[in-house]
This record gives structure tokens, sequence and C-alpha cells, in this order.
């Protein structure tokens, strides 16, 4: 990794960022009572042999808070997004119009709420998984340090509080996302 604690703190935090960023990507695409493009913009689409991002492919509208407008640019592409939808388990049923398709998002049931809550709070657990590893790796790095003797004991334990500090910020901003999620799902 680094050589000083500086860096080792910078990297750190860079990645703790990007584990929060791909928690941030995954809540998008968890379905709540409304209508939003976040729920199908990364699904994948067969489009002449390729699987592509459908948000890639087609223009994703709400027409109305309970409906989501799907125009592909591509006419060739609308049965792939019609397969898509069907296959992605958000429990869509897909409407094939002249030249687009259009999703009526039904009230999710209780089950179906506690069961996306539950989900949510998995994905949490994996990011703060993932942000905790990180932790380790950088404590590692400083005790590396330390065995290099360059740098004095104080600024060393100083390194490992700094890093434990930023560890609590980034499990405290999961959480906090998990349960804004969680909220808007289980608010009927």
């Amino acid at each position: 990794m680094s050589t000083d604690p500086d860096t080792i703190l910078f990297e750190t935090e860079e990645t703790m960022e990007k584990a929060l960023e791909h928690l941030k990507h995954e809540l998008r695409g968890v379905r709540t009572g409304r209508a939003s493009p976040a729920m199908v913009e990364y699904l994948k689409v067969d489009y002449y042999g390729s699987m592509t991002d459908l948000k890639a492919i087609a223009a994703i509208s709400v027409p109305e808070p309970t409906q989501l407008l799907i125009k592909p640019f591509d006419q060739g592409a609308m049965s792939g997004i019609k397969t898509a939808i069907e296959k992605s388990g958000l429990g869509l049923n897909p409407i094939v119009e002249a030249k687009q398709v259009r999703l009526v998002i039904p009230s999710m049931s209780q089950e179906r709420r506690l069961k996306d809550a539950a989900r949510l709070k998995k994905m949490g657990e994996e990011a703060k998984v993932s942000i905790r590893n990180v932790r380790r790796d950088a404590n590692k790095h400083a005790d590396a340090l330390k065995a290099g003797a360059h740098f004095p004991e104080d600024e060393l334990e100083t390194l490992k509080t700094e890093i434990q500090t930023l560890l609590k910020k980034y499990e405290d901003d999961v959480d906090k996302r998990v349960e804004e999620k969680t909220k808007e799902i289980m608010t009927v």
C-alpha cells in the first residue's frame, strides 16, 4: 500500500467511500411503493447477443407515480426488454404497447415489504464487512510502518485511532442509508 500515515489514511478513506458508493448503487435498485427509473435502469437486457443495461438502450420515464414508461431507441430491443423485466424478480408485469413498454407498479404487500427490508439489512451488513476489511488492511499497513521503525509509536497509535474513526463514520453512514430506505419501503 503505502509508506506514510497520511497516504494510508487517504487510501483507507477512498476505499471505504467506494464500498459506500456500491451500497448506494444497490439501494437505488430496491423497489419501493413508487415508480422510479432506478428500479430498472441497470437490468441486463440481451441486446443483439450482448448483455446491456436497460438505460443504455431505452428512455425510462415516470408518467404517473405508479407507472414507468420504457421507450427503446431501437424497436428490435422490445422483446429483450420484456424478457429482462419478467426475469428480474421485481414482480412487475410488462405491458407491451406500440413502441413502448409500460410497467404498472402494484402496491407492495406487507410480506414483500418485510422481505425487501431484510434484503436491505443484508446489503448493509455486506457493506460493513467490506469497510471492516479496509480497516483491517489499513491496520496491517500501520503495523508494517512500526516494523520499519521510521515513525514514532504515538504517531502510529494516532493513525490507528483515525482509521477506527473512519470506520465508525462509514458504518454510521451505511446504517443511516439502510434505515432511510427501509422507512421508504415500509411506508404504505
